[in-house]
């Protein structure tokens, strides 16, 4: 079964019958109405997502149905929706809104969604700080990155660190300590690159 999002996406079928409101409606203006329904939300959505001014998104919907209603004869149907006709129209009508300095650019959105995409760029930061680690692992000298393996990789405690290395556990802490600062300097240094 192919599952739609029948808000955004339309089978087959559901184009088959919007065509045919279409076509009511290019006839007579009274048999929008149920496109308008479809529609309205949708639109008004995307218009108030990017105006700082609702009363304001809510006129540039209207207009936005208004010059439909006026058009639909010039609709031709190209194998998607009436709502991507409706979402240039809206475009349009959004320009023209900023033109004539009625409303300023905004962004509305939901904290969820900004979460969301906030995700993308915390996967691309984390990939990136991933090669600088490796770069500036790869740069360290050999004894640093044995303290380094030790202590963060293997999560020995100095105790251990020391024995290994035939050094008293307060020097095994003190070498850690310098050879994790040498690779802070390396992995900075390689972020500014």
């Amino acid at each position: 079964m192919n599952r739609v999002n029948p808000i955004y996406h339309h089978t087959r079928k559901m184009l088959a019958d919007e065509q045919k409101c279409i076509a009511l409606a290019k006839n007579d203006p009274r048999h929008f109405a149920p496109l308008y329904e479809k529609y309205h939300e949708q639109i008004f959505r995307y218009i108030n997502q990017r105006m700082d001014d609702q009363d304001l998104a809510f006129d540039v919907t209207s207009q936005v149905f208004f010059k439909a209603i006026k058009n639909i004869h010039k609709f031709e149907f190209r194998g998607v929706p009436l709502g991507s006709w409706l979402y240039r129209i809206a475009k349009s009508e959004l320009n023209q809104a900023f033109r004539n300095r009625k409303a300023k650019r905004a962004i509305n959105i939901d904290e969820t969604h900004v979460a969301t995409f906030m995700e993308v760029f915390q996967q691309e930061e984390s990939r990136r700080n991933r090669d600088r680690l490796f770069k500036a692992l790869a740069e360290m000298r050999e004894t640093d990155l044995q303290l380094i393996e030790l202590r963060y990789f293997e999560e020995r405690p100095y105790r251990e660190i020391g024995e290994i290395l035939s050094i008293k556990e307060n020097n095994a802490k003190v070498k850690t300590f310098r050879a994790l600062e040498r690779l802070k300097l390396l992995f900075y240094k390689n972020k500014r690159e």
